[in-house]
């Protein structure tokens, strides 16, 4: 096995397929990349066991052949190699020789066959989606997912497809974030699948370098996400998620509306001094104005006062002020909706002039 690489073609997809590597790993072989080379391509993979990252890049006249190397030591090599060098890759016996300029060094390898691949289900779904586009409904979402949830369902995120739309839905227990768009999916019915944690975040790290179109693919087990530089495979989470249409208020008759913003940095300042652990706020509906406040164990307090278009009852409800944070951060509208029905019943957030994404946001009693 021998070729040659730029430095640049190689660094960012390696670091791509690096990221999916744990560094504990049970099994040694899987803190390795494994290389397979053709005549024309390199290809790299990366797995955990849950998610699997291939690149690809483009090859002149290598030499075949196939072998597994530590991914991090690889990587931090590449990247501390000079800007557009060129770098040559040999393996000799059992060892891969990397040389660059006047630099040589060489890695220790498992054999290729000892690397092993994410099972993949024959395919039931395939469409063709806008990789920006679904990076943003990814990115709408993904924050309300719970981590290490005994709840293991939870702990990832609803992707459901539809004719013509496709809608993504995460949520921990105390607050839940759905968002939809359409899309040029022709199956009939509705297919749910959850997608574990990591298999979000590394689908959203990937869309990120992504431009143009890319092609999703749903079996009974996996969900895989492929361009012409990379393909994703992540394992499905095996469970029922909650029916969530039933979480989302519909009897909230107190609506008010405020500029994004300023809310967002009132809750900012007043939030320093509420409970570290529990995170309580105090939020006091009234005619004109919202007033928030919080106070903690050390006897501090805050206060602050928004002016919105309300006209209702006067009202008063707790809420995590991180869950309230979270959502104005994500939504990017100059206003913001809140409705609510009592001190009871979870909020519901909304950007008015986008009915796509629901935010609700269960009260918390202080």
């Amino acid at each position: 096995m021998k070729f040659s690489l730029n430095r640049e073609a190689l660094l960012r997809p390696l670091q791509q397929v690096s990221g999916v590597v744990e560094r504990r790993q049970t099994l040694p072989v899987l803190a390795n990349v494994l290389l397979q080379v053709s005549t024309d391509q390199l290809s790299m993979t990366g797995t955990d066991l849950e998610v699997e990252l291939v690149g690809r890049v483009p090859l002149t006249g290598a030499e075949a052949g196939d072998i597994t190397v530590p991914a991090r030591k690889l990587m931090d090599i590449c990247r501390e190699i000079p800007d557009k060098a060129e770098i040559d890759f040999e393996l000799s016996g059992s060892r891969l020789e990397i040389r660059s300029g006047r630099f040589r060094s060489t890695l220790s390898t498992l054999p290729a066959v000892d690397f092993p691949s994410v099972d993949r289900a024959a395919v039931e779904l395939s469409s063709s989606f806008d990789s920006k586009a679904f990076k943003k409904l990814l990115d709408s979402t993904s924050f309300a997912m719970a981590q290490q949830d005994v709840r293991y369902f939870l702990n990832g995120m609803l992707i459901e497809v539809g004719e013509g739309m496709v809608k993504s839905v995460a949520t921990d227990g105390h607050r839940l974030a759905m968002s939809q768009q359409t899309a040029n999916t022709t199956n009939e019915g509705v297919k749910q699948v959850i997608v574990p944690r990591k298999g979000v975040l590394e689908l959203q790290r990937l869309l990120n370098e992504l431009e143009g179109d890319v092609d999703i693919a749903i079996g009974a087990n996996h969900l895989c996400a492929s361009s012409a530089e990379y393909t994703l495979t992540t394992k499905l989470v095996d469970g029922r998620f909650p029916e969530y249409e039933r979480v989302i208020p519909k009897n909230g008759d107190k609506i008010v509306y405020a500029d994004r913003q300023e809310l967002r940095q009132a809750l900012n300042r007043t939030a320093i001094l509420s409970n570290e652990k529990f995170r309580g706020i105090r939020v006091n509906f009234s005619k004109g104005v919202i007033q928030l406040s919080a106070n903690n164990p050390e006897q501090e307090e805050a206060e602050e006062t928004v002016s919105v278009e309300y006209d209702g009852e006067s009202l008063e409800i707790g809420f995590n002020v991180s869950y309230l944070q979270d959502v104005l951060g994500i939504l990017e509208s100059d206003k913001v909706r809140l409705t609510v029905h009592d001190a009871n019943s979870s909020a519901l957030v909304e950007n008015p002039d986008d009915e796509d994404s629901v935010y609700v946001v269960m009260p918390m009693k202080l």
